[in-house]
């Protein structure tokens, strides 16, 4: 191994990244019901904005919260989904 091959801090917050995609592709928090092509679709949709945001020189941090606003309206919209079930 070389010594300062590796940071400490690779990967940190990916697992918002992986939460958002399962939810952005169909898994809902309230059931965790959801299937694999629709994870696998979020996180191709996730990947792509994220690649614009990096091209446009959007700052980390704001991606950061552009990505927890869409997870937030994805939560939002499957809540107003399953209210709309129950009816």
């Amino acid at each position: 191994a070389r010594l300062g091959g590796a940071a400490p801090t690779a990967g940190q917050l990916l697992e918002l990244d992986a939460i958002a995609a399962a939810v952005i592709g169909g898994t809902s928090f309230a059931g965790g019901i959801g299937r694999i092509p629709g994870a696998l679709l979020g996180a191709l949709l996730l990947t792509g904005i994220d690649n614009v945001m990096s091209l446009m020189n959007v700052s980390s941090f704001l991606q950061m919260v552009i990505k927890g606003t869409i997870l937030l309206a994805a939560v939002w919209f499957d809540l107003m989904v399953r209210n709309k079930r129950k009816k």
